[in-house]
């Protein structure tokens, strides 16, 4: 008998300055995946290219216990205004290396060499497990399908982020 996957509390951040809740397809792409796969949404918020803004409404989530996972959609670019690396890298106790490097290697057969602009991040904070994706709907797309999915699911061998931050698995770090 396979065991059970145990729900994670997710908390969504949209990074961007001209999107609203109407025009948010990236995080509403976040937001319906998380729910098919049988996670709760625990908050979901958009705001502008600010490093402050950005660190701020993070540093709230990973201070709640109530919240196991942040997602970040947006900000992660080479544009002037792209700050989102910044803003999180800063609140991580460790960072996830590889996380990064699988998101490239994912999506270089979807965008080739284009890929090589993206500083999408991840990492742990508070025992809550923190990824930083671009803002297209094609890379949460590919983050999500790609490695979050699996990543989040507790029943995944041989190991997962979710045991991490389950209280009950007793490895609450």
């Amino acid at each position: 008998m396979s065991e059970a996957m145990l729900p994670l509390s997710i908390a969504v951040l949209t990074i961007s300055d001209t999107r609203t809740e109407a025009t948010d397809r990236s995080g509403q792409s976040l937001v319906d995946r998380l729910t098919e796969a049988g996670h709760r949404l625990a908050d979901r918020q958009i705001v502008p290219d600010d490093i402050y803004r950005i660190r701020a409404v993070v540093s709230a989530w990973i201070a709640d216990p109530d919240v196991q996972v942040v997602l970040t959609t947006g900000g992660t670019g080479f544009t002037g205004r792209d700050s989102t690396p910044e803003a999180v890298r800063a609140l991580l106790d460790k960072e996830i290396e590889g996380f990064g490097e699988l998101f490239r290697q994912l999506s270089w057969d979807e965008i080739g060499s284009s890929t090589v602009q993206s500083r999408c991040l991840g990492g742990l904070a508070n025992a809550t497990v923190v990824f930083c994706l671009p803002g297209s709907t094609g890379a949460c797309r590919t983050g999500w399908d790609g490695i979050l999915a699996e990543q989040l699911d507790s029943r995944h061998k041989p190991c997962n982020f979710a045991n991490l931050v389950i209280p009950e698995r007793g490895q609450h770090v």
